[in-house]
């Protein structure tokens, strides 16, 4: 099927670190909590290891990880505690950001989210309990492309080209915001746009100037 150029730069952002702030710690104190201590050899801020990065590949399901890290543990988790683990890695959300969103699909910007995540994360994303006004991420974004589900994870090229694929249009109207360079880098290799932000900072000008927007 071919593509259809839109008069509208298509926006897609990362998850972590972009929408929310990350901290890995307190993920890993949270797993610690529930009994797994070697944690940290699974854990990264962009791509996990192991029977972790399995889960983000799809690799594994919900319940096939959850019963490999009970072994690891020692212990049978449960999906709750699981759950509370992963989300520790949500530091801080902002209303400035879901504002922000919520501005660029009004103006007419088709968004998107691109993330290397699973079902943990995205129970609790996807939910009421996401935002803190009783939205999940679906009501703030317009196509969701998440690892676990496409059974692939950035900086690979061809999640960014199944992105590209989704949003149809060319690569030069997307912009693609990630607080990894390696998953820009990867990104712009493919004719992307991208915007590179520290975690947790402030994107709202950047991302409005690139697309024709003013704060």
């Amino acid at each position: 099927m071919g593509k259809e150029k839109s008069e509208k730069m298509h926006v897609v952002f990362d998850l972590g670190g972009v929408v929310f702030r990350l901290d890995k710690s307190i993920a890993i104190k949270r797993f610690k909590e529930i009994g797994v201590a070697s944690v940290e050899r699974f854990l990264d801020d962009y791509a996990q290891k192991g029977i972790f990065g399995d889960l983000e590949a799809g690799k594994l399901t919900a319940e096939q990880y959850r019963d490999e890290l009970s072994r690891v543990a020692g212990k049978q988790l449960t999906m709750e505690e699981l759950e509370y683990a992963w989300t520790g890695y949500a530091a801080e959300l902002y209303q400035r950001n879901f504002d922000a969103l919520l501005r660029l699909r009004h103006e007419g910007y088709p968004v998107a989210l691109l993330s290397n995540t699973n079902p943990f994360m995205m129970r609790w994303a996807r939910s009421n309990k996401f935002d803190g006004n009783g939205h999940g991420l679906d009501y703030y974004f317009d196509r969701l492309y998440l690892s676990y589900e496409m059974r692939m994870m950035k900086p690979s090229a061809e999640i960014f080209k199944a992105m590209i694929d989704g949003e149809r249009t060319s690569p030069d109207n997307i912009l693609f915001i990630d607080d990894s360079a390696r998953n820009c880098e990867a990104a712009a290799a493919l004719g992307i746009k991208t915007l590179n932000p520290a975690n947790g900072s402030d994107w709202r000008t950047d991302v409005f100037s690139i697309v024709g927007l003013t704060v």
